[in-house]
């Protein structure tokens, strides 16, 4: 049993869960200033203010607390990233270069470059390499505060490395005390052994690699990158209605470069999330404001690129869920700092600091089904958050962005760093 007292700010505390938060409601970190907080067997057991600690104490029996000061500090959930790519076999810095020397991500991929790339690069890998790296990965968002994230395959484009990728991330899921949700991605490019056949790749997804990963449990959700040269709302739909039938629920990347329909065919098909957004039309807007459909940015992407950032003032103001996420990969945002993420928030997509917290924590959580085990701070919750170095408010974290704030991350109550 830990004891956390003193705190100078308790963030997202809240004894009944609101849900997704709408427009005003994302300013409402329901904080308490000069807090404690109680947690036990791996799950947050109460918390108040100072002033209500003795008589805490007196109406209960409390033995054996660790007591920590957290006396400056804030406590505030864990970071949930709820769209990365981080099992890959390496980097890609290369290009780096040639889009320093003006090469867009299309003329890249043109060269063989991009995805296609990093599933050459895959498939040449063994996977306890793959998971070594994946590992390392793992270790270094959790120091800067990542508690919860969802990993995605799609750089194996075969049966057998689609199927390589998802059982590192099982191994990930059974070695870290994180919480891990899997996604399968196989439909992210057209390999090279069925240029000028999708629909033959198609089939391959829907025929052998789906039955293959539902019989190992492999996955949790189902994605697509529904855009422009890749896969059209149509052939996202047929794949969406496939992983359904195997209890694979629908996150699709839509709207990176291109805005073809892929909202609306994720709104019909009840996707948990849509996410990039960063090219949208009116009806697009229309589409997510009369939803429950999540919408997750991710701005280290846009940064990477050097494309538009998300319209996240005007989601937000159109009733939209807004989520934040890193998009972790080798080609186009090589960054699993969400700390960063929430500061381009404010930045450059000009949420407020407090909208920020909410996307990438409680908002972050419920894009990855996961809202009721994390992402508040709430009695019967995992005990999973983050405790920071004293900070002199709120708006210092993306403020001060090029700091890791995180002085100990906690995950079901033990400490990680």
């Amino acid at each position: 049993m830990k004891l956390f007292t003193h705190i100078d700010q308790l963030l997202l505390a809240e004894r009944t869960p609101v849900g997704l938060r709408r427009n005003h409601a994302m300013q409402g970190l329901h904080t308490i200033s000069h807090a404690w907080l109680l947690v036990e067997g791996g799950l947050i057991k109460e918390f108040g203010s100072m002033d209500t600690l003795s008589d805490y104490k007196n109406s209960t029996s409390i033995k054996g607390i660790e007591e920590i000061n957290c006396a400056g500090k804030f406590i505030m959930p864990c970071f949930a990233d709820s769209h990365t790519h981080l099992v890959f076999a390496s980097y890609r810095e290369h290009e780096f270069v040639d889009k320093i020397n003006g090469l867009t991500y299309a003329q890249i991929a043109e060269r063989g470059g991009g995805i296609l790339h990093s599933a050459e690069q895959l498939n040449h890998c063994s996977e306890d390499a793959l998971y070594h790296n994946a590992a390392e990965r793992m270790r270094e968002i959790m120091r800067t505060g990542t508690g919860a994230v969802e990993i995605k395959s799609g750089y194996g484009l075969t049966v057998e490395g689609e199927l390589k990728m998802l059982r590192v991330i099982q191994r990930l899921k059974e070695t870290y005390p994180v919480l891990i949700k899997s996604t399968f991605l196989g439909a992210h490019a057209v390999p090279k052994a069925y240029k000028g056949n999708k629909a033959g790749y198609i089939q391959l997804i829907i025929k052998e690699m789906l039955p293959n990963i539902a019989a190992e449990k492999l996955a949790d959700f189902i994605d697509v990158f529904c855009e422009t040269n890749y896969f059209t709302p149509d052939e996202t739909t047929m794949i969406m209605e496939a992983g359904y039938k195997y209890g694979l629920r629908p996150k699709i990347h839509v709207n990176q470069f291109t805005s073809i329909g892929g909202i609306q065919a994720a709104v019909k098909h009840q996707a948990l999330s849509v996410d990039h957004l960063e090219v949208m039309k009116e009806e697009d807007f229309e589409a997510l404001a009369l939803s429950s459909v999540i919408a997750t940015l991710l701005p280290g992407c846009s940064l990477f690129l050097n494309i538009p950032f998300a319209p996240a003032r005007k989601m937000i103001d159109r009733n939209i869920a807004v989520a934040l996420a890193t998009d972790f990969n080798p080609g186009s945002a090589p960054s699993g700092n969400m700390q960063l993420v929430v500061a381009l928030a404010c930045m450059q997509l000009k949420m407020r600091p407090e909208e920020a917290i909410i996307a990438a924590s409680i908002h972050g959580a419920h894009a990855m089904a996961c809202e009721n085990e994390i992402g508040t701070i709430t009695p019967g919750k995992k005990a999973n958050f983050i405790l920071t170095r004293p900070l002199p408010s709120i708006a210092y974290l993306p403020y001060a962005f090029g700091s890791n704030h995180v002085e100990q991350l906690y995950i079901n109550g033990e400490a990680q760093l």
